[in-house]
């Protein structure tokens, strides 16, 4: 791939699960041109003991797309990544941030920020079974933990693999007593702690997640010398306002892009899905947020949440939706005058 990942991690789309399947991501993709996108989290054992390769399907047009893989066993993640490297992903990502009870039951996850001699075993074998860069998604650490020492230690073992960019959530995991929602938002973000190891660590490729709602906040970031900020919930809910500029304002190239205009290039894509025996909705709930904030975007969500599920929808359902962003668009401009 010609692009340069490092460059593309200076924006990210964080992998959230159900959320940022390849739909979700062709869209983004429409959005910025730049940004590295993430999969969902897929677990190693579904694709090795499991034959779910179909969980690897991707469309061309998302690169550089990310494939984040949830697993503790070196021999079975470096599998995985060969199967991953093989379908094409630019780089594979170890989870070792998410809380949620499902994933600490196989070992993986933010319990790993325990076992940092694990991970690095881990990444290793998957750096050995591979030649596209193998990366690292971590917490600040979980639980008791002191994250000012946990920290640091588990970025020097496993960075002592040559893995050199690694994604840190600013904020700790409670894997006991919260919820993984409540662990998205209750657990204190602590910048100051991600910028000193960029400090401590200088060599490395760091990208801050966590918090971060928009471009002028993640600009301040890589103002103060990270390397690169992901972005989750905001992009997933209000992905225009975090995508459309992305391009020029944080890579310097390109130009702001439409949404109106994305929503026509959706069209033949989502005419090539449903035509394929998919359902309008896989696509849609995705686009549910493309004019959060402006006018008609209640009467979008409205058309397209109300009738998307209705046999037979397809992409007029979606140019009648749209015809109403327009419309409300420019009565408010109507009034303004």
């Amino acid at each position: 791939m010609a692009k340069d990942l490092n460059t593309a991690a200076r924006l990210s789309v964080a992998p959230m699960m159900d959320w940022t399947d390849r739909h979700c991501r062709y869209l983004h993709r429409l959005l910025s041109r730049e940004t590295l996108l993430y999969t969902e989290m897929v677990t190693a054992p579904a694709l090795v003991r499991g034959g779910a390769v179909h969980l690897l399907d991707f469309n061309e047009e998302e690169h550089p797309v990310a494939l984040q893989l949830g697993g503790s066993d070196p021999a079975e993640l470096a599998q995985a990544a060969k199967l991953s490297e093989e379908r094409g992903y630019d780089e594979v990502n170890l989870n070792c941030g998410c809380p949620s009870d499902r994933v600490q039951s196989g070992t993986f996850g933010a319990v790993l920020m325990r076992q940092p001699t694990l991970v690095a075993d881990c990444v290793k074998a998957m750096q050995d079974a591979v030649s596209v860069e193998v990366t690292v998604k971590c917490r600040i650490g979980v639980d008791d933990q002191d994250p000012h020492e946990v920290l640091p230690a588990f970025l020097e073992e496993v960075s002592a693999t040559g893995c050199n960019r690694f994604t840190i959530h600013a904020r700790k995991a409670w894997l006991q007593g919260l919820s993984p929602k409540e662990n998205r938002d209750i657990p204190p973000l602590d910048y100051d702690l991600v910028h000193a190891m960029k400090a401590r660590f200088p060599e490395l490729h760091l990208s801050l997640n966590g918090g971060v709602t928009s471009l002028a906040e993640a600009q301040v970031h890589l103002d103060r010398g990270l390397d690169g900020v992901m972005i989750g919930r905001s992009a997933y809910h209000q992905p225009a306002d975090i995508l459309c500029a992305a391009d020029p304002q944080i890579y310097g190239t390109g130009e702001v892009t439409d949404p109106v205009t994305v929503v026509h290039q959706m069209l033949p894509y989502i005419e090539n899905h449903v035509s394929a025996g998919g359902k309008l909705g896989q696509v849609t709930r995705h686009m549910l947020g493309l004019f959060a904030g402006k006018p008609g975007a209640r009467q979008w969500r409205r058309i397209l949440s109300e009738n998307a599920h209705k046999p037979g929808a397809g992409p007029d359902l979606v140019v009648e939706a749209l015809a109403a962003v327009t419309g409300a668009a420019e009565a408010a401009e109507r009034q303004a005058v």
